[in-house]
């Protein structure tokens, strides 16, 4: 494993030294395999929302140095495949992320249900699990722990976090390349009403924990977070659970609602990350495992 992480960053280096704040990186250089010629269509950004994603990318939002805690997230914005939610489901919760010390990915994906989209479902996936090898391929220059990854996704963002974290990758296009033969599976997930599209699913003990958030009066997603509680508690899998009395969809961070128990959301995500050891100071040693069980005192 070690050894194709070395040889996967040494074929797809970025720049030398740490990447700064809020740069941009396309997941494929030339392109996405298979439609390369799409890659120069430009991407069309209005209000809140992106669409035309043709070149799939994250934008990094790295921590102050000084807070960086080794924890890296992919943050997978909603938007019902047709859109993407890049404002207030993906920049802001970079930046919330780098106000805990946590490296922050947001993932621009392709949209399957786009008008006139020649995409489907399995290219959003196969763009999700690329952005999740694309951190690990670029680990040291992002200073974070490989092993530390995890994934953050909001509505149909949710949903392919979810797919990332239960269900096997998708098979890449072309004859692929040294990134391709990293994991692509997360370390641990938060799914933020997640929709309820998903692959099949094989949970096991051994599943990425997982924090699952939904309102209760949310007519399209609140069900699947409790079909995923049901799933994670059947294997014995590390899962919790917050149902909010009400907020309906897309309350994201708490920004949009006058609900105090949302507005408090993100506290509670927090807590789960620090709960589970990925907020601590220093950095952890790179190559440390994360431990979904917590040891007895």
């Amino acid at each position: 494993m070690k050894r194709v992480l070395w040889f996967a960053t040494a074929c797809l280096s970025l720049s030398a030294g740490a990447a700064s704040a809020q740069e941009r990186f396309p997941l494929w250089n030339g392109g996405v395999p298979g439609f390369e010629a799409r890659a120069s269509i430009p991407e069309m950004s209005q209000d809140y929302w992106t669409k035309h994603v043709n070149n799939p990318s994250v934008t990094a939002y790295l921590p102050d140095p000084a807070r960086a805690n080794g924890t890296a997230v992919l943050v997978v914005p909603g938007g019902g495949h047709a859109l993407l939610v890049t404002t207030t489901e993906g920049d802001a919760v970079g930046k919330w992320l780098n106000d805990r010390g946590v490296a922050a990915f947001v993932l621009r994906y392709r949209l399957f249900r786009e008008e006139g989209s020649p995409y489907t479902l399995d290219d959003a996936r196969a763009d999700t699990e690329r952005g999740m090898r694309f951190i690990r391929a670029h680990a040291s220059q992002f200073h974070v722990d490989p092993n530390r990854v995890g994934v953050i996704g909001f509505s149909a963002g949710g949903e392919l976090a979810r797919m990332a974290s239960l269900s096997a990758p998708v098979r890449a296009r072309g004859k692929g390349d040294a990134v391709d033969l990293l994991p692509a599976r997360p370390d641990f997930s938060i799914l933020i009403f997640p929709g309820p599209l998903h692959g099949d699913e094989r949970v096991t003990k051994d599943a990425p924990p997982v924090f699952l958030a939904a309102a209760n009066d949310d007519q399209c997603c609140s069900q699947p977070p409790i079909d995923i509680l049901k799933l994670y508690r059947d294997a014995g899998a590390s899962a919790e659970l917050h149902i909010y009395r009400a907020g309906g969809h897309a309350y994201n961070l708490g920004e949009r609602t006058d609900l105090i128990a949302l507005k408090h959301s993100p506290q509670q995500i927090e807590d789960w990350l620090s709960d589970s050891g990925l907020l601590g100071h220093p950095a952890p040693a790179t190559g440390a495992k994360l431990d979904p069980q917590p040891k007895a005192r």
